[in-house]
């Protein structure tokens, strides 16, 4: 992942997730774009991916499971 300015890394789980390095936000499975912290709704723990929305997850879900 690349070292960008307030991306932070989290360890997804049912149903929380933890941070394991502090950040503003994600960046989207699916989409690349950013995701606050506090916008956060829709992730993997299975994936270990966040996603920005409802069918971004669905979009992730169905690429994960095609392959």
């Amino acid at each position: 992942m690349a070292d960008i300015p307030g991306l932070a890394v989290l360890h997804y789980d049912t149903p929380h997730w933890e941070v394991v390095k502090p950040g503003n936000f994600v960046l989207c499975a699916i989409s690349g774009e950013r995701i606050p912290l506090d916008d956060l709704m829709y992730w993997s723990a299975e994936f270990q991916e966040a996603y920005r929305s409802a069918p971004e997850a669905t979009a992730g879900f169905l690429r994960r499971r095609k392959s």
